[in-house]
């Protein structure tokens, strides 16, 4: 499994820079019981992972969009340390990138304040140095606008990036940008699901990553 080493790397957040899966399943499965009156399964949940919430609530329930969105958010920020837990290796990943050529940042569907929260649960608060959220484009993964929105930030080509995602629309949308595909197994999606999605690569550990990246 050979890339050619890319000068810049993008990554998800949740799911393959932090482990927030825990949190985001009890906080749909949380908000969904509460306004709908139903729990969505674990794989319900999981399917929802990747994507904006507005979007994925809007779809849910139209009529119930904007209150599911605001209990989700008061609830998902307000335990967000008693769930969230860094991934062995990701900050040993981060400083080898920040101490590299490379351009490196942070695409992700989530709403910058969470995202923030995030980063800083799992000590990666001013490492990170783009961070695109979900107010920065209209479109969300997994379209591309996402991630041509942090290549325009950085000031750079799609066909010397790399993206890196846990969820199938990561991988949708790198594609769709015209960015190199790598899927992580330590997130929300099953590795069969990921090879589904025909990504260049697909790595179990950020050992294999940092291998794959020539870090």
């Amino acid at each position: 499994m050979n890339l050619p080493i890319p000068g810049t790397v993008l990554f998800d957040l949740d799911g393959t820079l932090a482990n927030t899966i825990p949190l985001i399943v009890a906080t749909f499965k949380r908000t969904v019981g509460q306004t709908l009156g139903w729990e969505p399964s674990f794989e319900q949940c999981k399917e929802w992972i990747g994507r904006s919430l507005s979007e994925t609530f809007t779809a849910l329930s139209p009529e119930h969009a904007d209150e599911l969105m605001v209990r989700y958010l008061e609830w998902n920020l307000a335990n967000h340390r008693a769930y969230v837990t860094a991934f062995d290796g990701v900050s040993g990943l981060i400083d080898a990138l920040a101490a590299s050529d490379r351009r490196f940042g942070v695409a992700t569907s989530k709403r910058y304040d969470s995202a923030l929260l995030t980063l800083d649960c799992v000590g990666l608060t001013g490492r990170v140095r783009l961070l695109a959220t979900e107010e920065d484009t209209a479109a969300h993964k997994p379209s591309p606008e996402p991630l041509l929105f942090a290549l325009r930030r950085l000031q750079c080509d799609a066909d010397d990036a790399v993206y890196v995602g846990d969820a199938v629309v990561d991988l949708q949308a790198a594609h769709a940008a015209g960015v190199r595909a790598i899927g992580v197994t330590w997130g929300a999606a099953s590795e069969d699901e990921l090879r589904a999605a025909e990504p260049e690569a697909l790595v179990h550990d950020v050992a294999e990553l940092r291998a794959l990246l020539a870090l």
